[in-house]
């Protein structure tokens, strides 16, 4: 069956058709979809489906938390393809007043054009754009990898102080007592305004 904008062809639930999608000894996941079908069709065809995604891998820096899953469209455009995806992923973070570690949900909105590097009709190498240079790329063997492009939507998507709850109170600048578990025997020091400026550059 030809898939078209009217008539789509729906993605297998897992996108494994370039290979395993589960983590495998602390390998990055593979997120690899072969659009080989996708390419040979017009301008518009459309492929969806839906991702579900072992990421704990991804990223040295990166706490996983759970799977990363969400819908998933694939768009053949005149000299691409249109991936866009709406993803959700939990990730495991300091907060910055208590620094205590917590899990907090992620929203991902993934818009990335992948340009193939090889006709798919005559196996000709096709010319790099001095645009597409840097851009998301199907591999010769008609492959695109969503790894990358997903990996950094969510440093995007980081927090630039990350709060484990609206209202933390934080620690004693004192003793450094975690005021979630109580308040601290330190009695608050006074400073006069006129010597506040004094006192930090001191």
């Amino acid at each position: 069956m030809t898939a078209t904008e009217n008539q789509p062809q729906a993605l297998d639930a897992g996108l494994t058709t370039a290979g395993s999608s589960n983590m495998t000894q602390g390998k990055h996941p593979d997120m690899k979809i072969n659009v080989a079908q996708l390419l040979k069709e017009p301008t518009g065809a459309v492929r969806r489906g839906n991702l579900s995604e072992d990421i704990t891998g991804m990223d040295d820096d990166l706490e996983i938390k759970s799977l990363l899953t969400g819908p998933l469209k694939m768009i053949r455009t005149a000299d691409s393809i249109l991936v866009t995806a709406s993803l959700r992923t939990a990730l495991g973070l300091q907060c910055s007043r208590c620094l205590e570690p917590f899990s907090a949900p992620v929203e991902l909105e993934i818009e990335e054009e992948f340009y193939p590097r090889v006709d798919i009709h005559t196996g000709a190498k096709i010319p790099v754009t001095q645009t597409e240079e840097e851009a998301a790329i199907i591999d010769e063997q008609h492959v695109l990898d969503l790894a990358e492009v997903v990996r950094q939507a969510i440093f995007l998507a980081l927090p630039m102080h990350p709060l484990c709850t609206e209202d933390c109170a934080g620690l004693c600048s004192q003793c450094g007592q975690n005021f979630k578990d109580g308040p601290c025997e330190c009695t608050a020091e006074v400073v006069d305004p006129r010597l506040e400026i004094l006192k930090q550059l001191l």
